[in-house]
């Protein structure tokens, strides 16, 4: 089939290697323009590069919304458009222009997790696997029918980095295997469970805030969910930032007020933590290895040389 693809990022780059790959001929790739936004600088690999290798024409838009990328949309006569991680919503006159429509590629075992930063939220949630789903594209978020998908298990002490690594080598089978199916001449595909659809916004800033009312095993998870390259769970001590890179739940159960500086367990500092930490029925998070607002990294134990005074949410 010939193929239209819209990519950005190291998912698009794979679905591209994935399409060049295959029997389909890739005429055309539209991707984004490269951005400074801290998320969209992780897993860069160039899609544009990529086809200018291959002698693909490129078109860079921020959004399909123009004569000019319809035109040569058009000219293209693409069978179907392959799409993985475009940022921006793509109009119907443009997903319905080929005779197959559009098979859009997400990281995330759709109907839950549509939207953006799926595994990183997944992770977060404490769900116990992710995976890639390809679907056809309609006029909602993420909610077509479903092609194929195919998932892989969250192990205990999986980081967001680990899970990317896990889906990101599902996309070339995913997609391959589902443009077979569509190629064959099959159209009848499994719709999704509206009910169960979740969908979430981008990552910024204030959702790595660490909030010490979350219980422990909630924490431990968000530091997990943003491991390296991603930016680092953070909270305040004594009005500076710091950021947490490593910690696990307590062994032991720790009573008070969230956010304290309580005591020495093992390799790790344990901050009180959850709503009701007054109860005493909550374990504590033990932070094991911390980076100070001026870039050092060191082992909780040597940062915190005394107990008390607490961590706070803002400066």
């Amino acid at each position: 089939m010939r193929v239209v693809m819209f990519g950005y990022q190291t998912w698009g780059h794979r679905t591209l290697q994935a399409l060049l790959d295959s029997e389909h001929d890739v005429v055309l790739v539209v991707t984004h323009p490269k951005s400074e936004h801290a998320y969209e600088k992780i897993w860069s690999d160039s899609v544009a590069d990529l086809a200018e290798e291959h002698d693909i024409p490129v078109l860079i838009r921020n959004r399909p919304d123009d004569d000019e990328l319809l035109e040569h949309l058009t000219a293209a006569r693409p069978d179907i458009i392959v799409a993985n991680n475009w940022r921006t919503w793509i109009p119907p006159h443009i997903f319905n222009l080929p005779h197959h429509g559009t098979l859009n590629i997400h990281d995330s075992l759709l109907p839950k997790y549509a939207g953006f930063s799926p595994l990183i939220w997944a992770l977060i949630n404490g769900e116990t696997e992710v995976g890639v789903t390809a679907h056809m594209m309609d006029d909602e978020l993420d909610a077509g029918d479903i092609v194929r998908q195919e998932a892989v298990p969250v192990g205990p002490t999986d980081t967001a980095t680990d899970l990317f690594h896990k889906t990101v080598d599902l996309i070339a089978p995913v997609t391959t295997d589902a443009l077979t199916l569509i190629a064959a001449g099959h159209t009848h595909f499994t719709p999704q469970d509206r009910t169960q659809a979740t969908f979430f916004h981008k990552r910024s800033a204030e959702d790595t805030r660490i909030n010490w009312n979350w219980p422990a095993h909630d924490l431990e998870r968000l530091i997990r969910a943003q491991s390296h390259p991603y930016p680092s769970a953070y909270t305040f001590h004594k009005g500076k930032r710091l950021d947490i890179l490593t910690a696990t739940v307590s062994r032991a159960r720790y009573g008070g007020t969230p956010g304290r500086i309580f005591y020495r367990e093992n390799d790790g500092i344990v901050i009180v933590t959850g709503t009701d930490a007054r109860t005493g029925n909550n374990h504590g998070l033990a932070l094991t290895r911390i980076r100070t607002h001026d870039g050092h990294e060191l082992p909780a134990t040597d940062y915190f040389t005394t107990m008390g005074g607490y961590l706070t949410n803002r400066p």
